[in-house]
């Protein structure tokens, strides 16, 4: 079929897209029997409430809730507990509606599946609170739950997209196979972006104890990637200009991505990614397309994928510290260890504000170049060229929508770093004293942990003690 050209992505993928235009008979008013009337009917006030409650459920309740649910938080279950209300609330409203109507579509296919996984939770959420089988059953019942707790983001993620799709009439048969490129696409850029703000905010220890630098996750992931773009391209025919260059980046991605593997091992760290995404990024800058709206709309998409790359490779080489490429955690390295050497106590955390600053730019650049990406289709853009809106108006919504969408991800991280058995460990500030532990180290804690009667002690001259080592005088 002529409407799967130029996509790189598997047939059933485009399948996804591809239905929501095509009828399917189910329920009486959404088959071939709607009127002109009926699909161009104002949008009613119970449809608005629907988009707006399930938009507030699924975006932000249930994330938060699945972060409490992580960190053993006891306000998990009263949160969750209301979502699910909200939720099957929503699913009434958007049933109940009158004015427009909407063929059959995935979202509403989706929608009626997600039923099963919502009940399977509740289910699995009461019997967890019975506290029964707790050495048989029960261990399962908890694997269960925190899998189908962490797919939740991406249910919604997906049952969003296509309402978005529905709302809007767009990804007809014509436009289903591009729709499928930008948005799986551009989909895979902001889940990057978000991955690797979980890996350098919350994961390093993570990343240390599984051995492998993120690099080495990166390069498996384009290699594999650029495989199947290699040969998933060209579909007969003559070869034309885009067919010859989505191929080439198939190739590039393979090709630099078994690189990267190579230079990965051993736990090392390598600027591989980063320079595919750079030259990933100047080859969509440089995409002709029909509209000059879309050329710049492209344009940037690429100058923005360019940026994050370099920002990865300063991060690499200048920003990340040894102890993540080595693995180990010396003294020196520790944030939480009085160090031998005694550094200037205002330089560290001037130099780990700067390193904790800069991280947010290579995943926020990510972020928003799969945003860009996803708001390129010529459909889109074609709605956008006919309000008169110019391409400096709809690049900065787009920016604004990755600034509260990055600011969504770092808040639930902020969280999980903060709420439930992490509620302690999120209590540090930067301002610290020293107190003892209970194995003898000096620790540096929190002052809120330190009696009020604490006062520091001007230093002797003299000789200064290293705490820890042997004295054989």
């Amino acid at each position: 079929m002529t409407i799967f050209r130029h996509t790189h992505l598997p047939a059933c993928l485009l399948y996804l897209i591809a239905a929501q235009s095509l009828p399917v008979h189910a329920h009486s008013h959404h088959d071939s029997e709607l009127t002109e009337e009926q699909l161009h009917a104002p949008i009613d006030a119970i449809l608005w409430m629907h988009m707006a409650l399930q938009a507030t459920v699924w975006g932000v309740l249930f994330p938060i809730g699945m972060v409490l649910g992580l960190t053993r938080s006891r306000w998990h279950v009263p949160l969750q507990s209301l979502a699910f209300v909200l939720t099957f609330g929503g699913i009434i409203l958007g049933h109940a509606h009158g004015g427009r109507q909407f063929p059959r579509s995935f979202h509403e296919s989706l929608g009626s599946w997600t039923l099963l996984p919502i009940f399977a939770q509740l289910s699995l959420g009461v019997y967890l609170k019975l506290h029964i089988h707790e050495r048989t059953l029960r261990p399962y019942a908890v694997r269960a739950h925190g899998v189908i707790g962490r797919l939740w983001p991406i249910l919604g993620w997906v049952q969003g997209l296509f309402g978005v799709i529905v709302f809007r009439g767009l990804c007809g048969e014509v436009g289903a196979g591009q729709c499928a490129a930008h948005y799986i696409m551009g989909g895979a850029f902001i889940a990057y972006g978000i991955i690797l703000a979980v890996l350098l905010l919350v994961g390093e220890n993570w990343t240390r104890q599984s051995g492998r630098s993120p690099e080495w996750w990166d390069s498996w992931v384009i290699m594999l990637w650029g495989i199947v773009n290699t040969f998933t391209e060209h579909h007969g025919g003559s070869w034309s200009v885009k067919d010859m260059q989505h191929t080439i980046l198939g190739v590039l991605w393979w090709a630099g991505g078994a690189l990267g593997i190579f230079l990965a091992r051993n736990n090392q760290r390598n600027v591989v990614p980063g320079l595919i995404i750079i030259l990933t990024g100047w080859a969509m800058s440089e995409h002709a397309q029909a509209l000059m709206l879309s050329t710049k709309v492209h344009a940037m998409f690429g100058y923005t994928l360019m940026l994050a790359g370099v920002a990865r490779i300063i991060d690499v080489c200048f920003i990340t510290t040894t102890s993540l490429a080595t693995g180990s955690l010396s003294a020196n390295d520790s944030d939480h260890t009085l160090a031998a050497t005694l550094p200037d106590p205002r330089e560290s955390r001037s130099k780990a504000k700067a390193v904790s600053a800069f991280r947010h730019l290579p995943p926020f650049l990510l972020v928003t170049s799969g945003l860009l990406f996803m708001s390129a289709t010529d459909e889109e853009l074609d709605v956008v060229h006919g309000s008169g809106m110019d391409h400096v108006t709809y690049i900065l919504g787009m920016y604004s929508l990755a600034f509260l969408l990055y600011l969504h991800t770092v808040f639930l991280l902020h969280l999980y770093s903060t709420t439930g058995r992490n509620a302690d460990s999120g209590q540090r500030t930067n301002d610290v004293v020293f107190s003892a532990s209970p194995n003898g180290e000096i620790e540096l804690t929190s002052p809120r942990a330190a009696s009020k009667w604490y006062a520091p002690i001007p230093r002797e001259e003299g000789a200064v003690h290293v705490v820890g080592e042997d004295e054989d005088e």
